[in-house]
């Protein structure tokens, strides 16, 4: 593969480029390590800066509905915007559907709009391991948005924050009181809670949920990087496209304050550390899989089972043979 040559189609806005650049950085085989880590160097010196917004909400609550009207709000407006979706993986057979796409049948026609649904195999925190480089790569194609979604299963879900300039939490109406909002974890990190269906006969009981939430969110401590009425809680109709409008709106404003203050360079400085950390520790546990290793993670798993050694021995025992 060429990768000066790949780099420039990037740089060009080639979406079939950028489709294969993805694959590439997903792929674990070394010598395509070696290939994206090259790649990703000659595309951090573009310069381009795009909004990076993540997502995450519960299976039901209407994500891709969400993204889709968003989205092509988005795009009516010139913008060219790229969604990084993440499917997850099966424990079982590590299959994935990846039908975000499909949900998004309008987006994904739409000129302006890049889909790419990924695995998120045995990555925990509901991204990929590689999203934050497909985000880089989307980056360097010149997409104003990026919208990364989220696996969406609970409280854990906060990887995404650590790769994105500002983080939706996507809520159903009647899915919780105000003590549910209190609940330390995904809440603390939202920017902005978009309580969704906000239409019909549920229009009254999401309005009752955003009081809720709103109220839960003046308990919570104040963070730095938020000006005065933030973070807060809005209602949507994405099926109705209603409120899309206003929460871009309050997106814009609250991204606007962060890069006047300083904090949006901040935080993104925050995030590399985050994520050489991350490399790191990953890059010690494909240790493990050396053959060496392996052979030394069966003696030990024997004698464990056996009751020779405690699990906390054994495991000081492989650590220092690590060294």
């Amino acid at each position: 593969m060429n990768i000066a040559d790949l780099r420039d189609r990037i740089l060009k806005q080639e979406r079939r480029a950028l489709a294969r650049a993805i694959t590439l950085v997903e792929s674990a085989r070394e010598d395509h390590r070696a290939q994206a880590t090259e790649l990703l160097e000659g595309l951090s010196g573009a310069g381009r800066q795009s909004l990076r917004i993540g997502l995450s909400g519960t299976p039901g609550v209407g994500k891709s509905t969400f993204i889709e009207s968003f989205g092509m709000m988005l795009t009516a407006q010139g913008l060219k915007v790229a969604v990084l979706a993440v499917d997850p993986s099966s424990a079982r057979s590590g299959g994935s559907i990846l039908g975000d796409k499909t949900r998004m049948e309008r987006l994904s026609r739409d000129r302006n709009a890049f889909i790419r649904p990924s695995p998120s195999q045995t990555h925990l925190g509901g991204v990929a391991r590689r999203t934050r480089e497909a985000v880089a790569l989307c980056e360097a194609a010149g997409f104003d948005v990026i919208l990364i979604e989220t696996v969406g299963v609970g409280q854990s879900e906060t990887v995404v924050a650590e790769m994105s300039d500002l983080f939706l939490l996507l809520l159903a109406p009647a899915g919780g009181d105000e003590l549910q909002g209190v609940k330390r974890g995904i809440m603390e990190m939202a920017d902005i809670i978009l309580v969704n269906k906000a239409d019909g006969a549920l229009k009254t009981t999401a309005m009752r949920t955003c009081a809720d939430y709103a109220g839960a969110l003046r308990l919570l401590r104040k963070r730095p990087q938020d000006p005065k009425g933030f973070p807060k809680a809005m209602t949507v109709s994405a099926l109705e496209e209603d409120g899309l409008s206003a929460a871009w709106d309050e997106m814009t404003e609250l991204m606007e304050w962060r890069k006047t203050e300083g904090h949006w360079r901040a935080r993104r400085a925050a995030q590399a550390q985050f994520w050489f950390h991350e490399e790191v520790r990953q890059g010690l546990l494909a240790r493990l899989n050396q053959l060496s290793a392996r052979s030394r993670m069966q003696e030990l798993d024997a004698q464990v089972a056996a009751g020779a050694m405690t699990p906390s021995q054994a495991a000081l025992s492989m650590l220092e043979n690590l060294e």
